[in-house]
């Protein structure tokens, strides 16, 4: 058996089902439409609901709450190949069940017989309620403040950059029970979105994948009953640890995903492109460039994929590094790569007549959310020096 550290990940002929299904899903029912929804920022809302019939929407989430409960490696090629077909729809679809691994790991069994089958069949979404206005990497500074009041706890403070803010049912929103105690004081609460006192305002002014919903969220005296605390009073922080690992392979995922459909675009583009009287495939400058971009996308998969492994087998040291390693460098290389397809196709790549701007425009945020490229740098080193 491998050490702890060195888990390995080996492909079978199931994963490359998998592969297949979501691949001719997003070339069949994605990338027609992928244009079409970057423009208008529009929700993929029927798309999402056909995917949940293939199983592609919350894949983890066990078969008993109608999920595929698909293992490590297969959760990772659901999002690479919906990312691969359009990062903006492929964030829509794949984020439909933000925060349910929280309520996998310690919610109440009511919680997941209500919520998990309706967003496994794409009837429902969920959000995860983090960051603030003021607050982003800094989770234990949130102001977000749940007040306990008999059998109720009322909720005041602002959430921001929160995914699926204005189109989810349901989510888990992160507040401080014990203000005082600093992130000793932070529990995770189930909020439903059509309590009183819950709005939301959608950020419609997004760089890249503008298919996906993104909001900011008000939560004026917004009443819940205690049974909608989420695990143990005061130990919200420490239980949302154990996911943020998971959550950085994802992105590193989803960055593969996004880099290899820049990579296929450029192919196409060199083989087709003439000038000087031969395809562009054939200067050794093009060539050369693909050359460096497919081993970046390869290299980043591998790691990625290690990461995801890694995660599945522990949450350990070894785990929280290697997740943050394949996160930073395969976002750092999704954009390098993005930015060499854009090269490759030289004017067209600028203008949308070709869809590698909008690959670079996607691939851009994810050297951003679920930590910045520098936060992961301090995670790897801290665990190395």
């Amino acid at each position: 058996m491998a050490e702890s550290g060195q888990e390995q990940f080996l492909l079978d002929g199931a994963h490359e089902a998998v592969r297949r299904a979501v691949r001719e899903f997003g070339e069949e029912e994605i990338e027609p439409v992928a244009q079409e929804h970057d423009e208008s920022h529009e929700y993929p809302l029927e798309l999402r609901k056909l995917a949940a019939d293939y199983d592609f929407v919350a894949p983890s989430i066990p078969e008993e709450y109608g999920g595929a409960g698909m293992d490590p490696i297969s959760r990772t090629i659901v999002t690479e190949e919906l990312w691969r077909a359009d990062p903006g729809i492929g964030s829509a679809i794949g984020s439909a069940g933000f925060g349910t691994s929280m309520i996998l790991e310690y919610g109440d069994e009511w919680m997941k017989d209500e919520w998990l089958p309706q967003i496994t069949a794409g009837e429902a979404a969920s959000f995860s309620a983090i960051s603030e206005p003021a607050h982003g990497s800094n989770v234990a500074g949130i102001e977000t403040v749940a007040e306990k009041d008999g059998d109720e706890y009322v909720i005041n403070g602002n959430k921001t950059w929160i995914t699926n803010g204005t189109i989810a049912d349901v989510g888990v929103l992160m507040a401080k029970t014990s203000p005082e105690e600093g992130h000793r004081g932070i529990s995770a609460i189930l909020v439903e979105s059509d309590r009183d006192g819950f709005s939301s305002t959608k950020i419609d002014n997004k760089l890249g994948i503008r298919a996906s919903d993104l909001a900011e969220l008000q939560l004026n005296d917004v009443r819940v009953p205690e049974e909608n605390i989420i695990g143990e009073v005061d130990k919200g922080f420490y239980q949302l640890m154990d996911f943020f690992a998971s959550g950085r392979a994802s992105v590193a995922a989803q960055a593969v995903g996004a880099a290899q459909a820049a990579l296929d675009a450029s192919i196409d583009y060199a083989g087709e492109r003439e000038q000087f009287g031969q395809k562009i495939s054939e200067f050794q400058a093009v060539s050369h460039k693909i050359a460096d971009m497919a081993t970046k996308v390869e290299a980043a998969r591998s790691l990625t994929y290690r990461a995801a492994s890694q995660v599945a087998a522990g949450k350990d040291d070894e785990a929280v590094k290697l997740a943050s390693m394949a996160k930073y460098f395969a976002s750092e290389n999704a954009v390098e790569v993005a930015d060499d397809a854009i090269q490759v196709h030289g004017g067209a790549g600028y203008v949308t007549d070709h869809p590698v701007e909008r690959y670079y425009r996607d691939a851009r945020i994810t050297k951003i959310y679920e930590g910045t490229s520098e936060i992961q740098k301090n995670i790897i080193s801290d665990r190395l020096l």
